[in-house]
This record gives structure tokens, sequence and C-alpha cells, in this order.
């Protein structure tokens, strides 16, 4: 399949300079006849349609960009979307959203077929589509711009914007230290997001700074979904020594801990405490409303966005956490925390 054409290709194609071309797209008052005409021919042999950077550079405010994603909660992905498209109204410029699932073998060729079917002039990719070497492959040889969401590989790629999901997680986990809590569970999202690995991390690095051992029994995967939540936290309350907290790496998950929690009849946080991750609108809809990581989801798909539409390079912009307290976790007791560390 042929490659994009770029600003470049029509420059040369013309003979004449990048600045040039954009004053033809831009409609300078001060570009002869002759020379509008030469670009707008190589512009129609190229089949040439402005990227989003040639189109601000040139002032024309009009685009159409596209955001790929394949998420499992639709909490997480209403934020992604709504910033997203905040961005895009305020240069008018229109986005579609296209699921897609990562595991597919033809995933290159569809998004491909995406790209040459919309004329979309940029993307936006979400975790995990944003570590997807076959998307990657497939934009980079139609040379369309785009930008990355909380990549975890080539970061030399593109521009992205991203958060700390090790130190988030190992914040949580020493908040769950802190209010007296040794025997901590912790549920691992789904293998296709390295947000996933790196949560993990956050985690172990606290228990092992606090000098708690890294038990299998207080350990599952999961796949950032309800009903993995579920399952992981039914086999962790069914122990002996069950934990006193639950850390699951999203609020979906969590949620399923806490119906589990509800089914075997334990008090939340009386009998077992519970912390989610993301802060989306479940972790204020579940009971009791769930102490969790605020990942600024909707600030970092605008704040992607805004590097798309400003045509802006090998950008990359981090943005803060905050652990946000809410009513299921509590302290542990005094008798139980000593029980716990002799």
């Amino acid at each position: 399949m042929s490659q994009r054409s770029n600003i470049g290709d029509v420059s040369r194609r013309a003979g004449v300079s990048v600045k040039t071309v954009s004053r033809v797209l831009n409609n300078h008052p001060y570009v002869s006849d002759a020379m509008r005409a030469k670009v707008n021919a190589a512009m129609e042999e190229l089949n040439f349609r402005p990227s989003v950077a040639a189109r601000i550079l040139a002032g024309i405010k009009s685009a159409q960009i596209a955001l790929i994603y394949d998420n499992h909660s639709p909490y997480y992905i209403n934020l992604i979307q709504s910033g997203c498209w905040e961005r895009c109204h305020e240069d008018n410029v229109r986005l579609l959203g296209q699921p897609v699932d990562v595991a597919d073998p033809d995933i290159g060729n569809q998004v491909r077929g995406l790209i040459n079917e919309t004329h979309v002039d940029g993307v936006v990719l979400s975790s995990p589509v944003t570590d997807c070497d076959p998307v990657l492959r497939a934009l980079e040889s139609m040379n369309i711009p785009f930008v990355r969401i909380s990549p975890g590989t080539n970061h030399a790629m593109t521009s992205s914007v991203y958060m700390d999901d090790a130190q988030a997680a190992d914040d949580m986990t020493t908040y769950l230290i802190n209010c007296g809590h040794r025997r901590i569970a912790f549920i691992k999202g789904h293998p296709n997001h390295m947000a996933s690995d790196e949560r993990l991390f956050g985690y172990r690095r606290a228990l092992d700074r606090a000098g708690l051992p890294f038990d299998q029994r207080w350990y599952a995967d999961g796949l950032f979904d309800f009903e993995s939540g579920f399952d992981a936290a039914e086999k962790f309350l069914a122990l002996t020594e069950r934990p006193t907290a639950i850390f699951a790496s999203n609020d979906d998950m969590a949620a399923g801990v806490q119906a589990a929690a509800h089914k075997a009849g334990l008090d939340i946080p009386g009998d077992i405490s519970v912390a989610g991750f993301d802060d989306t609108t479940l972790a204020r809809m579940v009971w009791p409303p769930l102490t969790t990581i605020r990942q600024p989801t909707f600030e970092l798909a605008k704040t992607a966005t805004d590097l798309l539409l400003s045509g802006q390079t090998l950008v990359h912009r981090r943005l803060d956490h905050k652990l946000i307290e809410r009513q299921s976790v509590a302290k542990v007791g005094a008798a139980l925390e000593n029980e716990q560390t002799e």
C-alpha cells in the first residue's frame, strides 16, 4: 500500500518551498496564479490531504481526527472520549471514535482501512492500542500524525501524554500500609496494558520498602472488568488467612471485589478494606464509595488531542495523579495490627 503524501512531497513535486505550499493551503493573497496552479496540480497528482499539523500551520481550523481504543471499561472510555471531544470542539474539529481488538491479527489492515476510508488527518491512540505494534507500523507507513496516551514502549516514536502508574500504585499501597494493613491483596490489570505491569511494580515496591513479603496467595491476575475482580476476591476471601485489604488496579475490578465481599456477608470497610484505581464515575456510584487513585483520564485525552492539533513533535507530558480517600478503607484495629506483626 502506498504511503500517505505529506506537505514535503507536494513541495518537491511542485518545485516550491514548504512555506509556499502552506500559503496556497491558506489562500494567501500574495501567491501568483501560476504558483497556485502548480501547487494545486501537485496536490491533485499526489492525492494529497493536509495533515493536522499542516492545516494548523496554514490556519485552516476544520479537520477530522480519529480516536482508536480497546478498553473494557465504559467509564474509562467515556472520559477518554469526552477529553478528546472537548479539545476538538474548541477548534471545530470532528472526532471519530473507533473501537478495535488489539488481539486481532488483522488489526493493522483494519487501521489502514479506517484511515483510507475516513481521510482523517490525525489519530489519538488510547491504551492498549498505544503499544500495539501493527497499529504503530500502519500509521507510520501512512505518514499520518498520531499521539499516544500512556505508552509503555517506543517513547521516542511520537508525542505522548502519561501519568506515573508505578508511583500511583506505590502511593496507594503505602497508604494502606499506613492504615495498619499488612495483608494487602492485589489484582493486576489486563495483560495487554503496559500500565498493568507498572501498577504491579509499584505495589511490590511499596511492600518491599515496608519490609513486607510479596505473597502469591494475595495476588491475582485480572482483566480490568467487574467479573475478574469478583472472581479474584472470592479466591482471596476463601483463604484461612484472608487479606485485610484488597487493592484492585482499576475501579471496575474494585467494584467486583465489593460485590464479592457483600455476597460473603462482610462489612466494608469494617471487615475488609477495598481500594481501586482511576476514579471513574463508578467509584462514586458503588457502596461504600471507593478510595482510589484519581488518574487524570479526561485531561490525558484532552492534552493528547491538543498535542496532535498543535502539530508539536516529540513532546512528552506527564500529568499528576491524586489519592482520593473515601469510605471503602479503614484503619486496622490495634489488636489486629498486633496480630499481623507478630
